[in-house]
Parts: structure tokens; C-alpha cells; sequence
């Protein structure tokens, strides 16, 4: 493989932390004074959960100093998100947790729907492992994924922690945005209101995000929400659920019974008409709950228990000058889909390396605008198919769900498996729409390099790849050569003679499939273009330039 992969490059800052992890300061003086002693960083995220600790990660991984403020003095400790998906678990693998993924994490295998006879009403096969070289469905407890992720945050060597400090004013102009961040002091750390700079400002701080009401930014709400009381348990005794992940579709209560991650389980009730989550959200009201599941005091703890609303909703812009919404900052889903968490993550792993394109190459405001352009129609399906899930689940009507039921269980008599979706393409940005696959989501495999074999991106690294699988390697001119070096790209040989062996073979059978030879995947491992020939990989490369609008960049 030829490269000089840029997408793990240190900056001149590197050598130094800026800020540290300041949970504590020794005096209100230095709490006071530390930003003003500081260089700007290239970005601040606003929010430390997974989302905005995956961005800082994402953005750091390529050079770029940044500060994560968060508004609460300690990681959340109680469960939220359960699931992640394998484009998902890729995303995690490129922030450097691929070897703890399988330790917090169990796969998933049936989903399954029944109604409240037991009848099978859908059946949704998840076993395996997806295109991106995970498995379909993961069930976690996100505690663990936090602290795992909080520790890379806190052990990097640019990216900046400010820990219980809240954003109370941003102001951008064409240089750069100011955030003004306070923290009140009853926590026992020292007080201050300070001023940190950037070029960038990315809100990943939640659905009531501050940096959204700062912006001003509305939100398109689909007006379709239902209340539903969460229950996390850990169980104390060993207990196999079948299947793993259950949904009853009972009118008479529609209830979540899914896999909480390794040793855990989750309950989410629908608050029924007549009742309220302040009479549900109590601990004698969630045990009586569980009683009908076998679960007590005998054989579980009671991890929490919390009312929500469940939403469908989108901010109508994500971008605002230098500012940018991410995760629920910018969407809410139901949870019918299990994509709330993962589509934040999406949005991180979109937006990373587009800023980092700008800061190596220059301001490109419309590559910026694709962010949007490319996350929003997938957020919008991803939320579609939510709300259609829930029609199935939230009927509360006896002679409605027998007509769903009449209709659903024939279909699932024969114990028809549903396939998983399949990954959502790009239809609209940074692609070269008339080549065969272009927009889709790129598979990861097992290949060996030398004397190192691994998943793709374990042994490659990541940032745009040139595979090409022909006869005849790829051979670009030195200028756009260099050029195809500056913003971190690979070619990988794994035609005949090639340097990386195609150990599964799923890089041949996806362009077979696709009958092409030669494919260009962008950092977020989506297909920029593919050709039929590697002597033709000079066009494609060229494409990639203009459109990234670094043609005459020297």
C-alpha cells in the first residue's frame, strides 16, 4: 500500500496539554485566568457524552486541538442508548475502543414481535456480523461505553476537558467564534466565567441543547410523541431471555423487553390513557411492572427508572456560520428503531473529516453545507421508520390490533426471518453520483498486509482509500499524486501481485457485484465513485479534487 496517511498527523500543538481535565482547580485565581493563557483551539464541543466525546476524538485523530466542554461535573452513570448498530461499532473501532467493543457489548440475534397472545407478528434477523465488519446489532450498557470513551478524551494529548461548566454566549465572526463558559462552583470546584476561542463550534449538548437556544436555531417537530416509562435492571441470577430482544405488541400495554448489555436487561412501558409517568416513574409502580416478567428483588437490582417522551424531530438548520448541531442537539428519534444513538455518531463521523479537509486545504464553505445535505435525508428515514414501527407498537385499540395481528401473523407462520435494513446510501454531496455504487456505504473486511492481518481499518488506518482489485496497479501523475497524499489517502493494491491480500473476499464480491474494479472510499467509508479499470483511476482521483475545489491548491 502507498500512502502517507495524514489522518493520524500531529499537530504543533500535540506536544503539550493546553487545558488538562479541569475538575478542580487550586484557586479561583487560576480558575479564573486559565483562558486567557491558552492559543485558540481549532474546535470546541459543546457536550461530553458519546456523541460529543466521538467528535473531539474523530477531529483529534487528524491533528486538531480541541477543547470539550461539559455541563456536568461526573460521566452520567445510569443507562440511556442500549444499542449500536455495525456501521456504528466502525465508527468506535475508528475512535480506538475496536478492542473493548466486544467486552461491553453482547450481539444481538432476533428481534422479535409478538402480540399480546404470544402469536409472532415480525421477526427481524440480526445475527452475523454487517457490511462494515461488525455485528448487526450490539446491546450495551452505555456507562461502560462511556468511561471507556471519557478516558481516550482524558488521555489525549490535545484534546481539552472543562468539566461542569456551562455555555452561556457564543459569537462568531469570519475569524473565528468566542464561547463563554461558567461554572458556578457547587460541585467544590473553583467558580469562573471565562472565554475560550475557535474556528468551530459543534453542539453535541442533547435535546435541550444550549448551543441550539443560543443560535436561535427552531426545530421541524413531526408532532408525533407518545410517553413510556424505562426500566434498566442488572439481574443477580443467570437468566437466558428468548429471544433477546422482544417487542409486545399488547394493546393492553405495549412493552420493550431488550438486552441492556452483558448481565442486564430493559423494560420500557407505554404510559397508558389515564395514567401519568409522575404515578409510573416510582420504584413500587416499575417492580410491579416486572413482576409479570419473573423479575423481583429476589433476582434483579433496580438499576433506574425514568419517564420519557418519545419524539420525532429535526432542527431546521445544522450549520450557522462556524456552528454546527450534532446527535439529539440536532435530531430526536423514537426508539423503535434503535438509531438514536447511531445516527449521532454518524453525524460525528460525517463531520470530522470535513473540517479537517478545511483546515488543511482551506475554507470550503459548500463542503461544509454537504454535512447537512447528506445527514438530514437519513435522519428523516431513520425517523420515518420509527414512526411506522410505532403504528405497529403503540396500538391501544383491541379491534385495531386484531386487524394489524390478522394481518402481520400469517407472514411470520413459517418463521420468516425480516433481513436487516440495508445501510443507508448518499443520494446527494461529495460524490460522483453516475459511477455504480456511488453513495453507498463501503464494506470492511479482513485483509492482510505483510506480516499483519485485521480488520481493514485496523491494519490501514483511516481516511480515503483507493482500492482497486485489476490486473494492473493504479498510477497517478505526481502533481495529483501529491496532492491525493495531502489530504490522507492509501491506494491498496489487492489485484493480482497486490500488497493486501482480500482475506474474505469481500472487497471482490462487492465490485463484482457492482461490476467495477476500482473504488474511492471517503473517510466516513462511503463510496465516493468506483471505475471499471485502474487505468481510469486518474479520472476518478481528478473528480475528487475539482469537487473538493483544491484543484489549484499548492
Amino acid at each position: 500500500m502507498r500512502s502517507k496517511v495524514l489522518s493520524d498527523h500531529v499537530s504543533p500543538l500535540s506536544t503539550t496539554r493546553i487545558l488538562g481535565v479541569y475538575d478542580m482547580f487550586t484557586s479561583a485565581e487560576d480558575a479564573a485566568s486559565f483562558g486567557h493563557n491558552v492559543p485558540p483551539f481549532d474546535v470546541i464541543v459543546v457536550g461530553g457524552g458519546p456523541v460529543g466525546a466521538a467528535t473531539a476524538l474523530l477531529i483529534a485523530r487528524h491533528g486538531w486541538t480541541v477543547a470539550v466542554i461539559e455541563k456536568f461535573a461526573q460521566p452520567y452513570a445510569l443507562p440511556r442508548a442500549v444499542h449500536f448498530d455495525d456501521e456504528t461499532a466502525r465508527i468506535l473501532q475508528a475512535c480506538r475502543l475496536g478492542d473493548v467493543l466486544g467486552q461491553i457489548s453482547e450481539p444481538g440475534d432476533v428481534y422479535e414481535w409478538q402480540n399480546g397472545t404470544g402469536d409472532t407478528l415480525l421477526r427481524f434477523g440480526t445475527e452475523g456480523r454487517g457490511p462494515s465488519g461488525w455485528p448487526y446489532a450490539n446491546m450495551f450498557h452505555q456507562p461502560d461505553l462511556e468511561e471507556h470513551l471519557n478516558q481516550l478524551v482524558i488521555d489525549h494529548p490535545i484534546i481539552s476537558l472543562v468539566r461542569g461548566a456551562e455555555v452561556i454566549e457564543i459569537e462568531q465572526d469570519d475569524d473565528g467564534v468566542d464561547v463563554t463558559i461558567t461554572r458556578s462552583g457547587e460541585t467544590g470546584s473553583a467558580p469562573f466565567t471565562t472565554t475560550l476561542s475557535a474556528q468551530y463550534v459543534v453542539g453535541c449538548d442533547g435535546a435541550n441543547s444550549t448551543v441550539r437556544d443560543l443560535m436561535d436555531i427552531e426545530m421541524d417537530d413531526h408532532g408525533y410523541f407518545f410517553d413510556w416509562l424505562v426500566v434498566d435492571v442488572e439481574m443477580t441470577s443467570r437468566r437466558r431471555f428468548q429471544p433477546t430482544n422482544l417487542q409486545v405488541c399488547d394493546p393492553r400495554r405495549p412493552t420493550t423487553v431488550v438486552s441492556g448489555g452483558p448481565g442486564r436487561r430493559r423494560w420500557e412501558f407505554m404510559c397508558l390513557p389515564g395514567e401519568t409517568l409522575e404515578a409510573l416513574d416510582d420504584d413500587h409502580a416499575a417492580w410491579e411492572l416486572l413482576r409479570a416478567w419473573d423479575v423481583t428483588p429476589a433476582n434483579a437490582r433496580l438499576v433506574r427508572h425514568a419517564g420519557y417522551r418519545f419524539q420525532a424531530r429535526w432542527a431546521t438548520t445544522w450549520r450557522k456560520g462556524r456552528v454546527f448541531l450534532a446527535g439529539d442537539a440536532a435530531h430526536q428519534t423514537p426508539p423503535f428503531a434503535g438509531q438514536g444513538l447511531c445516527a449521532g455518531l454518524h453525524d460525528a463521523a460525517n463531520l470530522a473529516w470535513k473540517l479537517d479537509q478545511v483546515f488543511t486545504h482551506g475554507e470550503n464553505s459548500e463542503l461544509l453545507d454537504t454535512y447537512q445535505q447528506e445527514r438530514l435525508p437519513h435522519v428523516a428515514t431513520v425517523i420515518g421508520l420509527a414512526m411506522e414501527l410505532g403504528k405497529i407498537i403503540c396500538v391501544l385499540d383491541a379491534d385495531e390490533a386484531a386487524a394489524r395481528d390478522a394481518s402481520l401473523v400469517p407472514l411470520a407462520a413459517d418463521g420468516a426471518l425480516t433481513p436487516p435494513p440495508a445501510p443507508l446510501g448518499l443520494e446527494a454531496g461529495l460524490l460522483e453520483t453516475s459511477s455504480p455504487g456511488a453513495g453507498e456505504l463501503f464494506v470492511q473486511g479482513t485483509i492482510t498486509l505483510g506480516m499483519e492481518s485485521g480488520l481493514f481499518d485496523n491494519v490501514l488506518s483511516v481516511g480515503w482509500r483507493l482500492i482497486n482489485i485489476d490486473d494492473t496497479p493504479v498510477s497517478l501523475p505526481k502533481d495529483l499524486d501529491d496532492w491525493f497524499i495531502s489530504i490522507g489517502s492509501g491506494i491498496v493494491e489487492m489485484g493480482p501481485g497486490g500488497d493486501v491480500r482480500d482475506d474474505d473476499g469481500v472487497y471482490h464480491y462487492w465490485m463484482q457485484e457492482h461490476g467495477v474494479r476500482v473504488v474511492l472510499q471517503r473517510p466516513d467509508w462511503y463510496v465516493f465513485g468506483t471505475r471499471t479499470s485502474s487505468a481510469d483511476a486518474v479520472s476518478l482521483v481528478s473528480e475528487l479534487q475539482r469537487q473538493l475545489g483544491a484543484a489549484s491548491d499548492d
